[in-house]
């Protein structure tokens, strides 16, 4: 990591609990993206969630090293937020949370558009803190 424990303790300690935060978190998005490619084999349009959940897993697994690409991120996160500012106008004003958390089913094409956004939204969530955390370094 190239921090000096001996004359920086407290900045040490920082950074390898952020790093250990990171990682574990990073886990945790791998695996709820797998699970979420994994449980779209009735969704109308499934190869297109297969898709971007499973290069959002790609994103994760590549952060596990040293130089992961910062491109990928990136471009998740673009296509994340473009598609999910397609998709609000359709659902403002017309679902609920409680449309959308009460059943697993599809009711209306309206609350399977408000579960889209969350999934993008998770998407987004996680490639923005990657995005930003690189270009920290």
């Amino acid at each position: 990591m190239g921090c000096n424990l001996e004359h920086q303790p407290v900045t040490c300690l920082k950074e390898r609990y952020q790093t250990m935060l990171i990682k574990s978190c990073n886990t945790v998005f791998l695996l709820v993206y797998l699970s979420s490619a994994a449980v779209q084999y009735n969704d109308p349009d499934a190869l297109l969630w297969v898709a971007v959940y499973l290069a959002a897993a790609l994103m994760c697994a590549l952060q596990f090293r040293t130089n992961p690409p910062s491109w990928l991120p990136r471009v998740l996160l673009v296509i994340s937020a473009v598609w999910m500012g397609a998709l609000l106008p359709s659902i403002v004003g017309q679902v609920s949370l409680q449309e959308i958390f009460a059943s697993i089913s599809m009711k209306t094409r309206a609350v399977e558009e408000a579960r889209e956004i969350g999934g993008l939204l998770l998407v987004s969530l996680w490639a923005g803190v990657l995005s930003y955390r690189q270009r920290k370094r």
